[in-house]
């Protein structure tokens, strides 16, 4: 469950990086965030379960109030 200091967004994962990293194009959440990059790493739940995560992926990340330029992919949409 999101805490209050955080924006929950979707979005689609538009390049991988090292150390589970991935840059996100936001298509929902607050309309200030909506079409921005977001620099996100992977849950820990999602690392301990090992849900692969690959590009052009839609995903769910927590993003917060006082940098929204970083996240944490928290959900990955199935499709």
């Amino acid at each position: 469950m999101p805490s209050v200091d955080t924006f929950e967004v979707t979005g689609e994962i538009i390049e991988t990086l090292p150390n589970m990293t991935f840059r996100v194009q936001v298509s929902e959440g607050p309309e200030a965030l909506i079409k921005t990059l977001i620099l996100c790493t992977l849950a820990g739940k999602m690392k301990m379960f090992r849900i692969k995560v690959m590009l052009g992926d839609i995903v769910k990340a927590e993003v917060s109030k006082y940098d929204t330029t970083r996240g944490r992919i928290t959900f990955r949409v199935r499709n």
